[in-house]
């Protein structure tokens, strides 16, 4: 079954996931041509650790937005975890410092121990995601996420956070009852936070982050897997979470699916991958399967991700 109808009703981000080395950034970035090519503006992002849009599209895209393709509006961008730990430093260590530090002699290196909180790197991710699908600047966020461990760190946020919050504040936690009585004093200035306040605030970005990825007129979730015990077992793990926590996929891409079995060695392989196809397709009946063939050489380029594209998107 094609994917042509995942761009229909203007979802403003695709999130694309996976385990590692499946062809996750292959699909992402046929996804992302595919929307240029119908006159939106698009950014695909790569989070991966190992990002590698640069190395498909053979251009070097790297931290900052650039456009990839002259005749369409496609743009790409390659984030880090130090990326993303510095926006998320400038949005918030000050005053999560300046609060701290008023009760409490500490280096200003223990925001950096702050932004180490499971989930901080994630969640700020998504944030920064968010404020650029809001902000109207694209039509479609197409996101190639880091292999689906990560992914799954996203359902689990708000308390991944406030844990590490209670655990990197001890004393706060001691003096809880303390603070509550004496809040307002410990306010700086009439426009700084309190520290139960910024707790606060950060409930309020997780609610918000979780309540955008559960959109499902804004959100598509599409998720790559290969024909092989490791790739189906990860993604049935992913599924089962992703429904446990009120999320659903939409769409399974099987990649590298041998079609023609020229050689003993391709016909006992071919054999092995129609069994978990037919296990897919009989446990996944209510998510769309898409199948992608093996090919002889890697996919790098231009021509070869239309290639990509056209399979996926047949007209």
């Amino acid at each position: 079954m094609p994917l042509n109808d995942i761009l229909t009703d203007g979802p403003k981000l695709i999130m694309v996931g996976g385990k590692g080395g499946v062809g996750k950034t292959t699909c992402a970035s046929a996804i992302a041509l595919e929307a240029a090519t119908q006159k939106r503006r698009v950014l695909i992002i790569s989070s991966d650790p190992t990002p590698s849009l640069s190395d498909i599209f053979e251009l070097h895209i790297g931290s900052t937005e650039k456009r990839i393709l002259r005749d369409l509006d496609l743009y790409g961008l390659e984030i880090s975890s130090d990326v993303i730990l510095n926006k998320w430093k400038d949005t918030f260590g000050d005053e999560i410092y300046e609060v701290i530090s008023s009760f409490a002699n500490v280096e200003y290196d223990f925001v950096d121990y702050i932004g180490t909180a499971p989930g901080i790197e994630e969640e700020y991710m998504l944030h920064f995601i968010i404020e650029l699908v809001e902000a109207s600047k694209y039509d479609l966020v197409v996101w190639d996420t880091a292999p689906a461990g990560h992914t799954l760190k996203l359902l689990k946020l708000p308390q991944l956070f406030l844990k590490h919050m209670e655990a990197a504040t001890k004393f706060y936690m001691n003096l809880y009852s303390y603070f509550e009585k004496i809040k307002d004093a410990i306010r700086l200035k009439e426009s700084k936070k309190t520290l139960l306040e910024i707790i606060a605030s950060w409930e309020k970005l997780a609610e918000k982050i979780v309540s955008f990825i559960r959109d499902t007129k804004k959100t598509r979730y599409v998720i790559v897997t290969i024909p092989e015990a490791l790739g189906v077992s990860l993604t049935e793990r992913v599924i089962r979470e992703f429904r446990e926590n009120g999320l659903s996929v939409d769409y399974i891409i099987i990649n590298n699916v041998i079609r023609e079995a020229d050689c003993e060695f391709h016909k006992i392989r071919k054999k092995m991958q129609e069994s978990y196809i037919r296990m897919l397709a009989e446990r996944y009946s209510y998510i769309k399967l898409v199948e992608l063939p093996l090919f002889p050489e890697e996919v790098k380029g231009y021509r070869k991700i239309e290639k990509i594209c056209k399979l996926l998107f047949p007209k």
